[in-house]
């Protein structure tokens, strides 16, 4: 048996239960892992609230890290007492004990922490794959990244410094600001408070200040909605914004407006899409060990919360009250 947190019904944070629920043995291509630390990502959020369908009831959480505890018929590649951790597969991490696909598991090497890795697995490899495939960074660049402060954010900051990136970071408040900036953000903008028009006015003036007029060749947009114009208005022609969240709405964009921002690029990436097959995913989560054993990038939760607590937490990060990552503790 294991205790986990589940919906049965989408909506406010009030809807996330603890729960008894039965965790048999691993069948073929399983493992059975044991937690000891789940991540809490803002996708959670959409999960719970129906923005992203799911069957329910159903489990919430996609991201943590553990002992495997067993492993089924056909999985040669693990074993009883490896530490692992994921951020792809069913829905489900928020709990102390379950049964996943293996070939989503991920093995964490000597030297990062089971703490540090719950920090850094799923947003590390967002960073990764937004930095490193999306649109890939070479050094040099002067790029634009909304919620600098963020769990994936700080993991930029460090990413962006570490490839000789210039990052010119948004965030709500000057405490967040001043967060940003320890972790390599080179430029800080506080937006808190202010609406969207206002908003786009401010990043775009001081985006082309530290430009020389000419803008950045791509965004980072994890807000969405109310961020949008600040994004395309701050780009330079034939720039690239990348939507990789809306954690303030849905973006829509009228195509004619791209035009006459200067042919923009938009993509929407999503993990799976980057993540897959495993040796992609691996060498993805090789690339971002390397900078953690080098001491480039760094990962420790700013926030812990007991499992049984996992509606307080969804209430922090809702209300932007968190910064850097926040963990739940089985």
């Amino acid at each position: 048996m294991a205790r986990a947190i589940r919906i049965h019904q989408t909506g406010g944070p009030e809807v996330l239960q603890l729960e008894t629920v039965e965790v048999g043995d691993p069948g073929p291509g399983q493992a059975r892992v044991r937690h000891s630390y789940v991540a809490v990502n803002f996708i959670d959020i959409y999960f719970r609230t129906g923005r992203y369908p799911l069957p329910l009831p159903n489990g919430v959480g996609s991201d943590a890290v553990g002992v495997v505890e067993a492993v089924g018929p056909g999985v040669d590649y693990l074993k009883p007492g490896d530490r692992v951790g994921y951020l792809l597969g069913p829905q489900g991490a928020y709990s102390d004990v379950r049964v996943m696909p293996a070939e989503v598991l991920i093995p964490l090497p000597d030297g990062i922490s089971d703490r540090s890795a719950a920090t850094l697995m799923m947003k590390g490899l967002t960073a990764q794959y937004l930095f490193r495939q999306v649109y890939p960074l070479h050094g040099g660049e002067t790029i634009l990244y909304h919620a600098a402060a963020g769990g994936v954010g700080l993991v930029a900051c460090q990413w962006a410094r570490a490839l000789g990136v210039t990052m010119i970071g948004t965030v709500s408040t000057e405490a967040k600001a001043e967060v940003a900036r320890a972790h390599g953000c080179a430029h800080t903008i506080v937006t808190g408070g202010k609406s969207p028009d206002e908003v786009a006015k401010l990043v775009s003036g001081q985006v082309r200040e530290l430009t020389g007029g000419k803008g950045v060749p791509v965004v980072y947009d994890s807000v969405g909605k109310d961020t949008l114009t600040a994004s395309l208005d701050s780009l330079q022609v034939r720039g690239s914004l990348v939507s990789n969240g809306t954690s303030s709405g849905p973006v829509v964009v009228d195509t004619t407006l791209l035009a006459m921002k200067g042919s923009i690029w938009v993509t929407r990436p999503a993990m799976v899409h980057y993540a897959a097959p495993r040796a992609q995913m691996l060498a993805m989560a090789d690339e971002l060990f390397g900078h953690v054993l080098a001491g480039r990038i760094t990962g420790e939760p700013q926030q812990e919360y007991a499992l049984a607590d996992a509606a307080q937490a969804h209430r922090a990060l809702e209300s932007r009250s968190t910064t850097g990552a926040t963990v739940l503790i089985p």
